[in-house]
């Protein structure tokens, strides 16, 4: 299938692959795949973007925020209290110990396989979703009788896809509608 992609298209997949690793995640989602997309838009779908007030830059900071939140919350605390461990102590312990930043410096050693080689230092799996949006992206492209995968038909295969969270990220299910709804336009005139 991937032979069948633009190369906007192939850019978005390897962005995507990238902001995943950027943003600390273990798996490439729907929403990396978004990132990647809004980074690579060609130019018509980036003014159909731009007049929508989606961006990149925005949905980095998003998902950024997202996942800067603390490792362990209040639900964490309470199940942690439940079996007599003080999370409010055990943090203030750390702090003093390793200093007040330590929670954002930690970072795991990584793992070793057999031979001493480093584990998971480069690929990254999709996720259910993710894979659902690039399938999603080549219909959308056969169904229009295009001879290749745009950005524009990866933007329109997430937007199918439906996923929840990467409806949020785009302002909701009306504000979806829309956008395909635009899309959809932008690809008439064009043809």
């Amino acid at each position: 299938m991937f032979e069948k992609f633009g190369r906007e298209a192939r850019a978005a997949v390897v962005s995507a692959q990238d902001d995943a690793k950027e943003l600390g995640a273990k798996r490439i989602g729907p929403e990396h795949v978004l990132l990647g997309t809004l980074s690579n838009a060609e130019p018509g779908l980036r003014a159909v973007l731009d007049a929508r007030g989606i961006s990149a830059d925005g949905l980095r900071a998003t998902l950024a925020a997202r996942t800067s939140e603390p490792p362990l919350g209040a639900d964490d605390a309470q199940a942690l209290r439940s079996i007599g461990i003080d999370l409010d102590a055990v943090q203030a312990s750390i702090a003093d110990n390793f200093g007040p930043q330590a929670w954002d410096q930690a970072e795991p050693k990584p793992e070793r396989g057999i031979f001493g080689r480093l584990l998971g230092s480069g690929h990254i799996p999709f996720t259910g979703p993710a894979k659902k949006s690039l399938e999603l992206a080549l219909r959308e492209a056969v169904d229009r009788k295009d001879r290749e995968i745009s950005s524009t038909h990866l933007l329109l295969g997430i937007l199918r896809g439906a996923d929840p969270a990467t409806t949020d990220l785009l302002g909701g299910g009306d504000a979806v509608s829309g956008l395909r709804a635009d899309l959809h336009a932008m690809l008439d005139r064009a043809a």
